[in-house]
């Protein structure tokens, strides 16, 4: 049976170009930096975010935690959004790697205040840690793909900057955020010290993600890759399917956005389903089913017998990802199913 799949991005699978390009991909040792298709994405990468340089790593959750042992000590204090992914879903990792504890600010729809984060930034004092690097996430997974808007983000900036501070973004969806807010990508990597970003989710690459930064940042954090068994050989084969998502896939993410404005619009008109269509901006929609008297897991389960799969556990919040291979059928299909559960 051919299920519609709605539980996240992460499903997506490459596309025939990216398969061809992996068949066909020229490779090297990459750990003696003689790749050269992973060369030639570490170039584009960096320009596109208007860094200096980049560096491919396995996954979101391992370019985060370089980015975070790369830009503090143990012992050192960093700020994050409450429900950000680096606390919420990398095992502890910066506590267990880093060493690093964390200071979490509440965030209204996953963004948080600039005035809030100059006010947890520590002052000097023999009792405290060193407040040494803010996090953000853009855009905002549990907040339903939120983006932080640029006077936000340059607010950030400013305040790090005055108290020398640097900024790391977790830009898992990137590309999401530079399509809602109509800017080129680098327009919003300019208010992060490093950036990382998925080639994965919506870009349908099969693996890996892109860290960016100064080319004496990066140069550290190759070390701490290595550490973490990141440094992989012929790594071009999935370079080459990363490069294909760049050229090709960063460009038509709106239509993604389309159709999950279209799904909130259709399901939030069903009796029992809640959702904010205010944090609908990019392809996550988040909805409240308390009023269909049934968990998310009991819906999920319905779902997947009408062919449709989401996430749901033992709460009443349930998420829908659009993504590439979702299509404008497949969302009516979908808000159809939802209209007939019992």
């Amino acid at each position: 049976m051919k299920y519609i799949d709605l539980r996240s991005d992460t499903v997506t699978l490459p596309t025939k170009q990216m398969r061809d390009a992996i068949y066909n991909a020229e490779v090297g040792d990459d750990v003696y930096g003689e790749d050269p298709s992973i060369n030639r994405l570490e170039k584009m990468a960096a320009e596109m975010l208007g860094k200096e340089a980049a560096m491919f790593v396995t996954s979101g959750t391992q370019g985060n935690q370089i980015c975070v042992m790369t830009h503090t000590q143990p012992g050192d204090e960093i700020i994050l959004e409450e429900k950000c992914h680096i606390i919420t879903y990398e095992v502890g990792g910066i506590g267990r790697l880093a060493g690093v504890q964390a200071r979490l600010i509440s965030g209204k729809n996953g963004i948080m205040d600039p005035s809030d984060i100059e006010a947890a930034i520590r002052e000097d004092n023999i009792h405290f840690p060193k407040t040494k690097l803010i996090c953000l996430e853009n855009t905002h997974n549990r907040a339903g793909g939120t983006v932080i808007p640029m006077d936000i983000l340059k607010s950030t900036y400013e305040v790090a900057k005055k108290h020398n501070i640097p900024v790391h973004m977790d830009g898992a969806r990137i590309f999401n955020a530079a399509t809602y807010l109509k800017q080129p990508v680098k327009e919003i990597a300019k208010y992060a010290d490093s950036v990382m970003f998925c080639l994965s989710k919506g870009l349908c690459a099969p693996v890996g993600s892109v860290v960016v930064g100064s080319k004496e940042f990066i140069s550290k954090a190759r070390k701490f890759r290595k550490m973490l068994g990141g440094g992989m050989r012929q790594a071009g084969f999935l370079a080459a399917a990363g490069i294909v998502a760049l050229e090709q896939m960063t460009s038509r993410l709106n239509e993604d956005h389309e159709n999950a404005a279209l799904l909130a619009k259709g399901l939030s008109e069903i009796p029992g389903i809640l959702i904010d269509m205010d944090t609908v901006q990019t392809n996550i929609v988040i909805c409240d089913i308390s009023g269909l008297k049934m968990t998310g897991r009991e819906f999920a389960a319905k779902l997947y017998e009408k062919g449709i799969r989401v996430n749901g556990g033992n709460s009443t919040t349930v998420r829908f990802v659009t993504h590439y291979w979702i299509k404008k059928e497949d969302i009516e299909a979908t808000i159809e199913a939802v209209k007939s559960l019992r």
